[in-house]
């Protein structure tokens, strides 16, 4: 019998790369997944995924040290590269918390893949990465050919939307210059049950949503895709010998009137936050993308609101959601989604 066809997911703990991890498992693969500390219990529910007894090592390491990614790489004939900082809080010092760890962890990632001769390599970026280009022409959906322009980012201290940009850049020039096989694939704000215990940033997003919090929300457009239907993509891509390039992953958009709506004809008990103006916001960056580069390998995304109503349920099963009819109770917004707020009257 052939052993397990061996790959490497990095960032192993983290929301998508959990659901990644645990399909690839159920694919027969061999994971080797980095995490920060392999004995932190936020990173248990990683072994006690079915059949990681036997084929997932977890290995300590840090994007900013080759060498512990060297170890994790070893023997791996495909990689995942998926850790990267996501701020909820505002930044005190961007360069470190997030440009740094993104930018120079993902080329330390692909210099490891090229010095053990990797086949191939899926970098997840982000529509951040695409979204913010004040140049692209109004009304015309965003293909993979849109990139976010660095300096509209650094210049409004959009910081995340600065460093996924940045780090994809960076990952294509050293691609074509070291022949290095790479695919990258950009999801968009990401919903949907989690696998890990601590609660992820677009998660609070959404329980931001649902609960109500202090700021009344902009009534613009949000693209949505369901954490498993990016995992689907990932492995989608690896496994498809003719993939390149970039491949947007963002199959739904809703309003943020119209979100409530849905969401509160299934579940009318919650607070919901509200939602300033019926027009949408004509200066959101958020505008449509197109995924058919994407669907044309063969990926089905769930509707919209299977994605929605699942992450209310696990919600509701785990406990996040129970204090939401508590008079009193705090929530705020995380700091990577503030231009989701409404002004202040």
């Amino acid at each position: 019998m052939a052993p397990p066809r061996r790959v490497c997911v990095t960032g192993g703990g983290g929301y998508i790369a959990s659901w990644l991890v645990k399909l690839l498992l159920s694919r027969g693969y061999a994971v080797h997944a980095t995490v920060r500390d392999p004995c932190d219990s936020k990173n248990a529910h990683l072994m006690q995924l079915d059949g990681a007894a036997e084929n997932l090592r977890l290995f300590k390491a840090d994007v900013l040290d080759r060498a512990t990614l060297a170890a994790a790489v070893e023997g791996c004939e495909g990689v995942f590269h998926l850790a990267s900082p996501v701020p909820v809080a505002k930044l005190v010092d961007p360069e470190s918390e997030v440009l740094a760890p993104a930018v120079k962890g993902t080329m330390n990632i692909l210099e490891v893949c090229s010095s053990m001769k990797v086949q191939k390599v899926v970098v997840v970026s982000s529509t951040a990465s695409v979204h913010f280009n004040p140049n692209w022409p109004q009304g015309k959906p965003k293909d993979e050919s849109c990139w976010s322009d660095r300096k509209f980012c650094l210049d409004n201290e959009l910081w995340y939307c600065a460093a996924k940009t940045v780090a994809e850049e960076m990952t294509w020039e050293y691609a074509d210059k070291n022949g290095l096989n790479v695919v990258t694939v950009c999801p968009c704000i990401v919903f949907g049950p989690q696998l890990q215990p601590i609660v992820n940033s677009s998660s609070d997003l959404l329980l931001y949503v649902i609960k109500g919090g202090p700021n009344a929300m902009k009534n613009m457009m949000w693209d949505i895709v369901d954490v498993r239907d990016v995992s689907d993509a990932l492995l989608l891509v690896y496994e498809n010998t003719i993939s390149s390039g970039r491949y947007i992953c963002a199959p739904n958009y809703v309003n943020t009137k119209a979100m409530l709506e849905l969401l509160k004809k299934t579940y009318p008990g919650y607070n919901y936050v509200k939602c300033k103006g019926d027009v949408l916001d004509p200066n959101s960056p958020l505008t449509p993308t197109s995924s058919e580069k994407l669907r044309n390998l063969g990926w089905k995304p769930r509707e919209l609101e299977d994605t929605l109503l699942d992450s209310i349920e696990y919600y509701k099963k785990t406990g996040i959601l129970q204090d939401t009819k508590e008079e009193g109770h705090t929530c705020r917004l995380p700091d990577l989604f503030s231009f989701f707020h409404a002004a202040e009257e």
